[in-house]
């Protein structure tokens, strides 16, 4: 959220961005009925100037014992409270259309972010790794961990419908084995590692960014006010929600969770294989730093290096993009993704994601923090995909095949498998 104050001196720029983003946000309207809004409160509080005069004067008459002028002081304080009342009840409607309206205002983007609608307009910062090529024919990885006895989608969708799937033995190890490598990596980094609620209040999302806009991509629990994580983003950020936070910056917060999207909008697409699925697991990264768009920047480079450690130690070539703006959430600053290579797309896949949201949640959130004058400012905040999974078993699985239909098991992962150098199908009948 941004302060009105802002919004005022740059409603042009942020109708432009609006429409950048692809959100459709009436900044006039929000301007007029900002208009309206300050002119009641005024009005309001004029209102009880005027009352307040009165009772001071109902005091004075009664010293004086002039029940004439006691009865008609009343009667004015009686019809101005008449008068208050009839006025709070307009400004609540228009602070409620004001409220609305102002949870529709995107973030600013940063100078260097792409305009751009769709993932093609998206600027290609860095790639990493060779691509492999195979001298045989290649599988996918729904063939290999069919083949290998790790997946089970029939019954997945027979269980869950579409979009589901069953991990078994090492798959199941090997889902776990990629978010330990992860969390070890992150721990030595200094993260707090937190378990979180995956069932999380309504306002929790509104207060990060991911309500209204984006609400039909999660699942509601029916007759309640709570919804299922689509990130542990929301819970962990919500942590300190209205709080003034006074610990050394900046906060370094993770999280290994269940997630849950309900992928509306992907009719058709990505509906074979372990790309797009309602329940996946990840490891996130959140930072609140202090209010400096320099140093929440060069932690966005930070946080996404250490992704890409993790992408180093599976040994898989990936890029790094900037994002455009029609592809960057409403909240989001800046923002970029990392696509790894999936050889049965033959192309790059996303993998991670790493977004600078300025102080867009602490302010909903009203998270704050004390600067060195004791000046308390709204916080900064960043997050990170450390690991998704099982998405990552896309590229871990097919990059690493080999012409035998086994699959070579990096180094890193090893001691999560019970030191497994290769995934063989006679291997994968009980255990790894």
């Amino acid at each position: 959220m941004l302060d009105i104050n802002v919004i005022r001196e740059n409603k042009e720029v942020l109708k432009t961005i609006a429409s950048h983003k692809g959100i459709n946000v009436p900044i006039d309207q929000l301007i007029e009925v900002d208009v309206k809004r300050r002119r009641l409160i005024q009005e309001i509080e004029t209102i009880r100037a005027k009352k307040n005069t009165y009772i001071k004067e109902i005091k004075t008459y009664i010293t004086s014992n002039n029940q004439n002028l006691i009865n008609e002081a009343k009667e004015n304080v009686r019809k101005i409270n008449m008068d208050i009342t009839e006025r709070e009840l307009k400004l609540k409607d228009i602070k409620d259309s004001f409220d609305k309206l102002m949870l529709l205002v995107p973030n600013f983007l940063s100078p260097d972010t792409p305009i751009g609608t769709s993932d093609e307009d998206n600027r290609i910062l860095k790639i990493y790794g060779e691509v492999p090529h195979f001298s045989y024919e290649m599988k996918s990885h729904v063939d290999l961990g069919t083949e290998l006895g790790i997946f089970d989608f029939e019954r997945g969708v027979k269980v869950a419908g579409s979009r589901s799937y069953f991990l078994k033995n090492t798959g199941f190890m090997l889902n776990r084995a990629v978010q330990q490598l992860t969390i070890d990596l992150l721990l030595n980094k200094g993260f707090d590692l937190m378990e979180v609620p995956l069932i999380v209040n309504k306002d929790m999302f509104t207060n990060t960014g991911f309500f209204p806009v984006g609400e039909d991509q999660s699942f509601h629990i029916n007759d309640s006010n709570k919804y299922l994580v689509g990130t542990s983003e929301v819970p962990l950020i919500s942590y300190y929600s209205n709080e003034i936070i006074e610990q050394p910056l900046p906060i370094k917060l993770a999280s290994s969770s269940s997630c849950f999207r309900s992928e509306v909008g992907s009719a058709g697409r990505d509906v074979k294989g372990l790309y797009r699925v309602h329940q996946f697991s990840k490891v996130e990264q959140v930072v609140l730093c202090e209010n400096n768009v320099d140093v929440s920047n060069k932690i966005l480079v930070e946080i996404t290096e250490t992704a890409e450690e993790v992408l180093q130690l599976l040994e898989l070539p990936y890029r790094i993009v900037q994002v455009c703006s029609k592809e960057m959430g409403q909240g989001v600053y800046k923002k970029f993704d990392i696509e790894t290579w999936m050889p049965s797309r033959n192309s790059y896949g996303e993998t991670h994601s790493a977004s600078n949201l300025l102080d867009f949640q602490s302010r909903r959130s009203n998270i704050r923090y004390k600067d060195n004058q004791g000046v308390l400012k709204y916080f900064h905040t960043l997050n990170c995909t450390a690991i998704a999974s099982p998405r990552i078993l896309i590229p871990l699985l097919e990059v690493h095949q080999q012409e035998d239909g086994s699959v070579y098991i990096p180094k890193a992962l090893r001691k999560y498998l019970h030191n497994t150098d290769y995934l063989r199908q006679k291997e994968n009948s009980t255990h790894c």
